[in-house]
This record gives C-alpha cells, structure tokens and sequence, in this order.
C-alpha cells in the first residue's frame, strides 16, 4: 500500500459477449483534478446488459455507472472535496460552447462520445475515479445505497419531461424494467394516478402494481385495424422502456390523437412504424437520452422524499462483485424485478 491506499483493485472486466470475469486492476492513477471513491453500491443498468451480453462495450473495460461511494483520495488542484465526503458520479463534461449545451441541451453535445467507446473505467470495481465537476454530493437524509439510483431516476424523470407528463393525464409504460418502474414512481410523485404498464414477466408486473399502477401483460394491448382508428382508453403518453420493437409498436398504437410516444429504452431491433398512423393522428415520436440539465438535483429530491419507494425499486438482497454475470442473466431472464445493486467492498455502504 502507499499512502493508506493499495496499490490494485478487485474489478469485473468485460472480455467478450457473456464473459465478465473479476480481475485485479491497478487503483486508478489520481490526477489533480480528480476524486478516488470507495464504491458502495453501483446499480446494473440495462445499457450494462447490452454492453455485456450484447457486445456493446469494448474487451477489457469496466462497466457501472449507476454508483455511489466515498471519496478516499483527492487530486492536489481539487478544493471542493474531502475524504469521507458522500458522492454519486454525475453527468459527464460537457463541452459548453455548441449550439446543443447553449440551448440548454447538453445530452446532445457535438463533443460526446460514442456510448461504450470512451475511456470511461466504471464502478463494478472497489474503486473508481471521477473528475471533482463529475461529482455529486449525497445529501445527509439519503443513503448511500439509495443514492445509487439517482441516475437511472435521473433518465427517468427525462423520460417525462420528453413525454410532458402532468397530472390528470393517463400514461401508459412498456417495460417494467428498472427504468420502467423508477418511470412509474416518478410519474406518481408528479401527480399522475392513471398509470397502465404492459409487461410480459409476472414478477415486473407484481412490481408495477406495487408502485400503484395496473399490470397488463402486452397481448392484453389491443391493435388498432386500421390507421384512423384509435383504440378504447387510449393515452396521451407512451413511455417505452423495454428497447423492444414490438413494444414501441404497440404503444404508437396506444395513442390518442395528438398523443406523445417517448423512446426511453435502447434496443438492437428497429421498429416499424405506421408514418400513416403518424399523420392522420398527429402523433409526435420522441426519444430521451440521458438527463435534464437538473436531473440529478431533481432526482436527490425525490429520493430524500417521504413516501418515494425506495425499497420497493430496490432488490431486497445487494450482490458481490462475483455475482455480477449471475445476476446479468437474472435480470435478462426477468427473474429480479428491482434494481439490482453489486457491493464491490464489503462494509462500505451506509
């Protein structure tokens, strides 16, 4: 060890589709700039799916960016930090100065990279180190395994101002996933009472009735015969979160005129949309990528909120970095409804 900090870190590596194996890594180099956390529970994202059953990530990298932690070491130029200050890793630099992060749009910066293609080393490792402006601090009221769901709570929430979500109106969610649910609890605590998922897997569906929505399996979605036509209870937004194509087709059908389908989730099959149905509807396709400018703020809010689930989005037992791989083709099998939380470090979580 040198200066109270060991010189390698246990980490899951990807090295091919379906082989995640724990490897012993270098600590990460601190630069001046930089914050060296203690990771405490890093989240399993459905992009972390994609990235290693998929082969969305590059061989030898570490995945994980749903986290929280404690910050353990700090690069000489920061100011901002202390050790034993409470962080979750944030929105990445933006470049500040394109016509997307002038109006506000920084998710579409020109400069971003490509997602799986960056340098970014993540926290399904005991260790990983954010620049300090990267860095979020935790608010006392939340706790550090809480805290870790900020950030799919923070694409969420985008998810609903893309949709123009309020109260009064009915909504429909496809997919209860971890984006779909945390979808369904954000939408609640807006106001929103009339909320239908459709979901194929009995345990998602539990999920969602939990989180006060009606439960549907997506056979139950009626198709709609012809393009004019508009089905029976129809909705005025659609959030798909499940990345499949057949569900983003069967929510556009959902549709009331003038109604709003937002792409939340990624998937590798492309839909095929009526444009027919699109127009004599004048129905708006959207996507949502990433977060609002104050997704993160507004994300900490809510789960230091009384009454947010917190419990029930969350799986009841956290998993160590060995059962990352088992706990992949769970979720992938839909057998873990909830956010699935890895422990890299035992002891390091509040």
């Amino acid at each position: 060890m040198s200066g109270g900090l060991p010189a390698s870190m246990r980490a899951a590596v990807y090295r091919a589709p379906g082989d995640v194996a724990v490897e012993e890594r270098p600590l990460p180099e601190v630069g001046p700039n930089d914050v060296l956390l203690e990771v405490s529970h890093c989240g399993v994202c459905g992009s972390d799916l994609h990235m290693f059953v998929d082969g969305w990530a590059r061989p030898g990298t570490i995945g994980g960016h749903e986290y929280s932690g404690r910050v353990i070491a700090i690069g000489a130029e920061v100011t901002t930090w202390a050790p034993g200050d409470e962080a979750i890793g944030g929105p990445s630099r933006k470049c500040g100065e394109c016509e997307y992060c002038a109006a506000g749009r920084s998710q579409l910066c020109s400069r971003r990279p490509s997602p799986g293609l960056s340098d970014f080393q993540g926290a399904f490792a005991e260790y990983v180190r954010v620049h300090e402006h990267e860095a979020v601090r935790v608010p006392e009221t939340v706790s550090l395994r809480a805290a870790a769901l900020t950030e799919p709570l923070a694409v969420a929430l985008h998810g609903l101002t893309r949709g123009g979500v309020r109260a009064g109106q009915r909504v429909l969610v496809t997919g209860a996933g971890p984006i779909g649910a945390l979808s369904v609890a954000a939408a609640r605590a807006r106001g929103v009472t009339d909320i239908v998922v459709s979901e194929p897997h009995p345990r998602r569906r539990a999920l969602a009735e939990r989180l006060g929505a009606v439960a549907i399996a997506p056979e139950a979605l009626p198709a709609p015969p012809m393009p004019f036509d508009v089905v029976a209870d129809s909705f005025d937004v659609a959030l798909e979160c499940s990345g499949h194509a057949v569900a983003m087709e069967a929510a556009l059908a959902q549709l009331r005129p003038a109604g709003t389908l937002v792409l939340v989730g990624a998937g590798m099959k492309p839909p095929r949309f009526d444009p027919n149905r699109i127009v004599l509807n004048e129905l708006v396709v959207t996507g949502a990528f990433v977060y609002d400018p104050d997704g993160f703020e507004r994300a900490l809010e809510l789960l230091a909120s009384p009454g947010f689930p917190i419990d029930t989005l969350i799986e009841g037992d956290d998993v160590p970095l060995e059962g990352l791989p088992g706990a992949v083709e769970q979720l992938v099998a839909g057998e873990r409804p909830g956010k699935v939380m890895i422990v890299p470090s035992e002891g390091s979580g509040r």
